[in-house]
Parts: structure tokens; C-alpha cells; sequence
């Protein structure tokens, strides 16, 4: 094959993508602000007249994404107007090479850009009560009227008043649909400069994911599940690169994240006899008992009994999460009352073992030695995405760690260096603003990476060895990495926010990390 490395300007290409990155961030701006703002027109419109109060939130990605769909052939990120569409599952994708680079197709690297495309709750009137001037969907209205105090005591980092000119505000802005703007101006970006080697031995397959704030990975489960299985090489990634935002409000902006803990729903189903509160003896109070349950659960995880921990991803934990409590008043003794425990799994921890620690309490023991039953299951997730998919997958959500030494990351690191680090004004402080030096690091939260592995003894999907995929505990995968505008503390905040010196570098970074990988 051709030394790819020996046919591309490397220090020129590298220039031209920090121009572009620059001279495109405007539009980036104005793209992601309406990402922000397209609810607004949903949320108070009665539901007779297409209105949709759960607008942006997951399943209800539609307006959104159609959006984005026709922005993307607006502005020039793809090639034709072919070259983006929605999958069966929800998911937007679209897809740039360069076809006259030579190369055969399932000789290229194929390069996967992932995001997602829904947010949580915005909490719109919280905003507008503790924040004054700025609101969920319509961002900074009166920089005057905030209450900055406030402001400050919601959030892990935010930077100098002097600075906010930089900042946008709102639902979603670092959570994460500034990284699903990133990929499109990205693509943009790689397609001008692909005369000058942006995209010479790549593929580059983008997705901005459905129903991931409610069902991590579900998109990209969706793409391994029916989309990969018999699929050619030029289908299957040799890395994806996620852009959730990989900011830390301590150790700084813009990371190289290279793994996360996975997570896992716990469900508990406490079922008793119901009864009138003045006479608890003729029943069985499932509350109560199942009370008891919680706080033992608790005890242990403070006492780490049962946990494992992993040097680089940090210890397994578990927490209480959500109830629903079946009562006939509240006077009376319940019938029912189920609760979930949000596990994240760390490196030596698997699912079936952190569903039989729960069953093993000593709390459920007594619940079922008084007469009570309980069930202790993994729920299945029920909902319909917004084109009419059922994924009707467990809850269970496995981490991934691509090892430090891999192309993945040291192809990162390098890009880091050449794109982005000489573009970075340094923060004077200790806390989330950006820096010089690359930091390879990973996410206390979970992303779209969890629905990548399989199981290593799959034979659906056609590896070649080629793709390098990583396998760790049981599972394969692509080498995965993150990086994106956004500081993680910050995210599902009321005031959240994202910095435009931080997405202009994540667009450098994404423009031209795909043929420094395919030249390495």
C-alpha cells in the first residue's frame, strides 16, 4: 500500500485545519444554538397543533434531528444529499471519503464519529426563577439580570465574567450537542480540504445518536446488532471516536479519554399484604422492608464490601436511584414498592455478580423470611424511539478501556500536539480551562461507548485482525477515545454551558485526527 504519511503536507494540513476550525466556529455557534433552542417551539404548543412537552428529550429527537439532517447538506458536509439519512433505528448518520484518493474501500480506515442528539430535562422555569437571565433553550437573554452567585455555586467550572462572550448557554450545550455539531463541521472541513489529504485512506461514518440520556448505547447497539453483522470492512470501524465533552473542572478542557466505567440498572420489587395503616399487624409492609434493603445496600457500598477497583477507572459503586411505591392511601400499609440501584461496573466486576450481591443481602433474606417476596431483576427498557424502534434491551451497559499504548491514543495525543495545543491560550488557573499539554484520561460518567462490545466468542461481525480492536474482559471492541467540547461536572446542571474555544479546537481535532491514523 502506498506510504500515505509520504503524499500529505502534514504541517500544512495542519494549518489549514486551525484556519478552517476558525473561520467556520461562527457557523458552529449558530448551529448549535439552534439545537439549543428548537424545543421552544414544542414544549408550550398544545399536542392538537404538533406540539410535544417532552421535545429534545429522548424518543422525541425528531425536530432536532431533521434539522441537523438538512443543515448537514446545507452547509456542505457531505458530498451529496444522499450521503445522510436516518437509520431504522433513529440514529442520523452520515458518511465523507475522498473517492479519488486511489485506494480500495475495505483498505481504509474507517473512522467513526459518535454523539448523541437528546438531552435531559431542561428545567426551563428553574432557570428563569434562579438564574434571571438566562434561559434553558434561548441561552444568555440578559447578561445583566443573572444571578451570578448562583450561577457559580451550580456549577464545577465556570470562567471569568470577562470571558463569557465565549459561552453558550442551555439545555444540552455540553451535553452533549455541541459534540454533535463538532462532527458536522468537521466533516465540512474534511471534505474542502480533502485536495490536501484530510480524508486519503479514511472513511469517516458519523452518527448523532437517539435516546442515549435514557438508554446508553442503544444507537450504536442498534448499528452492532443489525448494521455490522455480515457487513465488508469498509463498514466496520477501527476507532470511534465519541465527543461527549472530556473537560474535568479541576484538571482542565478538552481531555483524550480512553475508557469508562459501565453501569447497570438493579431493579427490586418488594411485594407485601396491604392493609389499613391503623392495624400494620395484618399486613406486610413492603416499605418498610424494603427500607431496609436500601440502607444495608448503602452500608456495604460505604464500606466497599463487594466492590472492585480498578486503578484506572476507579472503584464500582452503588446508589438508590428511583422508586415507585403501589399503596391504596396513605393511611394504609403499601402492596407494593420497587426501587433501582444505578451500579457502575469498574475493571473485575460483571453484571451477574452485581445482581446476585443485591439478591444475597441480608436485608432481602429477612424481607422474604417474614413472607415478603422479592424479586431482584435487571429491567428491560421499554420505550419506542422516535422513528417507531423498540431496542427492548437489558439495562445493562458495559464499560470499555482502550490500553494507552494503542495507535488510538498515541494518534491522539499526536493530533493534540499538532492541532490543538498550538491554538490553546493557557488558562491561568487551576481549574477547567485549556491547556497546552495533551491529558489522556477517562469519564466518571457513562457515553455511547458502552454499546459497542460484544462478546469475544461473536461471530456476527467480520473483524479483520487489521482493525486492531482492543479485548478486556470477555468482550471486543473498536479502540474507542473521547474528545469533546464541555466540562463533565457541568452537565445535566441548571446554567450549563460550553465554551467556543473549546469547540473550535474539538472540530480541529476531529477534522484532522482521521488521516493521521490512516498515515501512522
Amino acid at each position: 500500500m502506498t506510504n500515505l504519511h509520504d503524499q500529505i503536507d502534514t504541517d500544512q494540513l495542519d494549518a489549514r485545519v486551525a484556519e478552517l476550525s476558525e473561520l467556520h466556529l461562527p457557523l458552529a455557534a449558530a448551529i448549535l444554538r439552534e439545537c439549543i433552542r428548537i424545543p421552544a417551539d414544542y414544549v408550550d404548543l398544545p399536542v392538537d397543533e404538533g406540539g410535544d412537552p417532552s421535545s429534545g428529550l429522548s424518543n422525541h429527537e425528531g425536530p432536532r434531528l431533521e434539522f441537523l439532517k438538512q443543515t448537514i447538506i446545507d452547509i456542505g458536509a457531505v458530498r451529496f444529499a444522499e450521503d445522510v439519512w436516518f437509520d431504522d433505528y433513529g440514529n442520523l448518520v452520515w458518511t465523507v471519503t475522498d473517492p479519488e484518493d486511489g485506494i480500495f474501500p475495505d483498505d481504509k480506515k474507517v473512522i467513526y464519529f459518535d454523539g448523541h442528539s437528546d438531552t435531559v430535562q431542561a428545567l426551563r422555569s428553574t432557570w428563569k426563577s434562579k438564574l434571571g437571565g438566562i434561559d434553558a433553550y434561548d441561552g444568555m437573554t440578559d447578561v445583566h439580570a443573572v444571578d451570578r452567585n448562583f450561577l457559580r455555586s451550580q456549577l464545577g467550572h465556570l470562567p471569568p465574567d470577562d470571558e463569557w462572550d465565549h459561552l453558550i448557554f442551555g439545555r444540552g450545550a455540553a451535553d452533549q450537542l455541541a459534540g454533535v455539531v463538532s462532527q458536522i463541521i468537521a466533516t465540512k472541513i474534511a471534505l474542502e480540504l480533502a485536495p490536501e489529504g484530510a480524508l486519503r485512506g479514511v472513511i469517516v461514518r458519523a452518527y448523532a445518536t437517539a435516546c442515549e440520556e435514557d438508554n446508553d448505547g442503544a444507537g450504536p447497539m442498534y448499528v452492532v446488532k443489525h448494521v455490522l453483522p455480515g457487513a465488508s470492512p469498509d463498514m466496520i470501524p477501527d476507532v470511534v471516536i465519541l465527543t461527549e465533552g472530556t473537560g474535568d473542572a479541576q484538571k482542565g478542557a478538552l481531555g483524550i479519554y480512553r475508557g469508562q466505567r459501565g453501569r447497570m440498572q438493579i431493579e427490586v420489587t418488594v411485594t407485601g399484604r396491604s392493609c389499613h395503616g391503623s392495624m400494620p399487624w395484618e399486613g406486610l409492609n413492603p416499605l418498610e422492608y424494603g427500607a431496609a434493603i436500601i440502607v444495608e445496600a448503602a452500608r456495604r457500598y460505604d464500606e466497599r464490601d463487594g466492590f472492585a477497583d480498578d486503578p484506572f477507572l476507579g472503584h464500582g459503586t452503588r446508589t438508590a436511584s428511583w422508586s415507585q411505591l403501589e399503596t391504596p392511601s396513605d393511611c394504609a400499609v403499601p402492596d407494593r414498592f420497587t426501587f433501582r440501584f444505578d451500579r457502575r461496573l469498574t475493571i473485575g466486576e460483571n453484571p451477574e455478580q452485581a445482581l446476585a450481591d443485591v439478591d444475597a443481602l441480608d436485608a432481602v433474606k429477612a424481607a422474604r423470611d417474614a413472607g415478603l417476596t422479592v424479586d431482584v431483576a435487571v429491567p428491560v427498557y421499554e420505550g419506542t424511539t422516535w422513528r417507531g424502534y423498540k431496542p427492548g434491551n437489558p439495562q445493562i451497559y458495559m464499560g470499555w478501556a482502550t490500553p494507552a499504548d494503542h495507535d488510538a491514543i498515541t494518534t491522539a495525543v499526536s493530533v493534540y500536539e499538532s492541532v490543538v495545543a498550538p491554538n490553546v491560550v493557557p488558562s491561568p488557573r487551576e481549574d477547567g480551562g485549556m491547556r497546552t499539554e495533551a491529558r489522556v484520561d477517562r469519564w466518571i460518567f457513562s457515553t455511547d461507548g458502552v454499546g459497542y462490545p460484544i462478546p469475544v466468542d461473536d461471530t456476527t461481525i467480520d473483524v479483520p485482525p487489521s482493525k486492531a480492536w482492543v479485548e478486556s474482559g470477555g468482550f471486543k471492541y473498536p479502540a474507542m477515545l473521547g474528545f469533546g467540547a464541555g466540562i463533565e461536572q457541568n452537565t445535566h446542571k441548571v446554567g450549563e454551558f460550553v465554551d467556543q474555544r473549546e469547540l473550535r479546537l474539538a472540530i480541529a481535532f476531529l477534522a484532522r485526527f482521521p488521516s493521521a491514523y490512516a498515515s501512522q
